[in-house]
């Protein structure tokens, strides 16, 4: 669908000309070097048209302050002016994305989006205001990708697209308490023109900037402090820090991985691709399945000289397929030395705590440990407690069921073949144990183990002494 605009489409030379000067011209006075490296490489050029911030080091890179459900312009300037006849199509496709400056979020974004979802029913991180912009066609934004959208444009015509983004950087900290810090975003824009097939899969230019969005009318307020920070300092400090552009130049960068259509079904692409969306489990599970959610396995420990490819089977095996994907290059070691928080922002709460214990080691507490040994020959008093071999029994349900298990399982017999337990009392008298005997066994009680055969059948009674 083509959309027709009011603005008069003048772009003849000479305009395109002044148009591309106009929004270059802070840059190519103060860049000019770095600048006509890139143009170089690519005849397109991507201009946002906000200021950027003064309070940022030479060494690093610019970053510009939005304000939430603003409408800002990008620039598509075609910088060599140049007919395309070497593409079938007379039109590129690009791709705008709002995505996170980092990477600990990169590897859950498909979570953070899916909670900001979730706290924002029928909202979008990422608009395109349509009765602003100029020279596109068929924009596009999928209900499923709330931070994509797209849209065709003619390179022998500069065409400017106006954006609004909805959330704001603090909506994705950890802490909420008032006065955090906002995480940074990027804004990715990637250029493809058409195939021989018609599909636009011929990746053109990708560049992105960094920002951080504000409440409505705080960047200016943000822009203002900082500038007021930097007329403080002495001139020799201020010589350390970028000056303030009008606008902001996006820089080369890598294309988004796969980069597929939003039109298309395809999940939004990205570090997000091994995973699932999560809930926290204590909206969907009982207490004990919580408990056993987030607490490993300990019969398997992941070990610094496990090679890449013993970590993936070590993630199959401990249920952690869905992650395999994400840390295919890592080794045990590499694993081994990332800390709790780093699980839980790549992988989720659940999920991380849950990595972190089975990765570290750490196995659930049992409830209650207590100590037997079988006595080899009844008819003979035990005289000696050194004399014997313990093992230790782990108790988590405190139930008579329960022990006889862990007994049967002790010495190999089936559990059915004990029909009662019995505890030695006093003057000998033998005691039925019962699930309230258990629970008030002390801590590291020891037992030596009796059997004697039930008369009536096959199957024997236990005697603990």
């Amino acid at each position: 669908m083509l959309f027709w605009h009011s603005h008069p489409e003048t772009y003849q030379q000479h305009a395109q000309n002044n148009y591309i000067r106009d929004a270059l011209a802070p840059f190519l006075k103060h860049e000019e070097e770095q600048q006509s490296t890139e143009i170089r490489a690519s005849p397109f050029h991507y201009v946002l048209c906000a200021a950027t911030s003064p309070a940022v080091k030479l060494q690093d890179e610019t970053l510009t302050y939005l304000n939430q459900g603003q409408s800002y312009e990008i620039r598509m300037l075609n910088r060599k002016l140049m007919e395309y006849t070497d593409i079938s199509s007379k039109y590129v496709k690009s791709i705008v994305r709002v995505v996170f400056h980092d990477r600990r979020l990169q590897y859950t974004e498909h979570q953070q989006l899916e909670g900001w979802r979730w706290n924002r029913p029928g909202d979008r991180i990422l608009d395109i205001d349509i009765p602003l912009s100029v020279g596109i066609m068929e924009p596009r934004a999928h209900p499923l990708q709330l931070n994509t959208i797209e849209f065709l444009w003619d390179p022998d015509k500069n065409a400017s697209v106006f954006i609004q983004v909805n959330c704001i950087s603090t909506e994705f900290t950890p802490r909420k308490h008032g006065g955090e810090k906002g995480v940074p975003f990027r804004i990715q824009i990637d250029t493809f023109a058409a195939g021989e097939h018609g599909e636009y899969t011929e990746h053109m230019r990708s560049a992105s900037c960094q920002v951080k969005v504000f409440k409505p009318k705080g960047a200016d307020r943000k822009l203002k402090t900082d500038r007021e920070k930097m007329d403080k300092k002495s001139p020799q400090d201020r010589e350390k820090y970028q000056p303030s552009y009008k606008t902001t130049v996006l820089t080369e960068c890598s294309p988004w991985p796969e980069a597929p259509s939003v039109s298309s079904n395809t999940p939004s692409p990205g570090y997000h691709s091994a995973h699932t969306s999560y809930s926290f489990p204590e909206e969907n599970c009982s207490p004990d399945q919580q408990v056993e959610l987030l607490l490993p396995s300990c019969s398997d420990h992941l070990l610094p000289s496990s090679s890449m490819q013993d970590t993936q089977q070590w993630l199959h095996r401990n249920r952690f397929s869905s992650f395999c994907r994400l840390f295919s290059g890592f080794s045990g070691s590499d694993l081994l030395k990332m800390s709790r928080e780093d699980f839980i922002q790549i992988c989720g709460p659940a999920d991380g705590i849950r990595l972190f214990n089975a990765i570290k080691g750490r196995c659930i507490q049992p409830r209650l440990t207590v100590y037997v040994s079988q006595l080899q020959n009844r008819n003979q008093p035990h005289t000696k407690a050194g004399d014997d071999v313990y093992h230790a029994l782990y108790l988590e349900d405190l139930t008579v069921l329960e022990l006889t298990e862990k007994i049967a399982n002790l010495y190999n017999v089936p559990s059915q073949q004990i029909h009662r337990i019995y505890r030695q009392g006093p003057t000998g008298i033998h005691v039925l144990v019962s699930d309230e005997m258990v629970q008030n066994f002390t801590e590291e009680t020891s037992f030596i183990i009796s059997t004697m055969k039930d008369e009536s059948n096959d199957g024997y009674h236990v005697v603990l002494k």
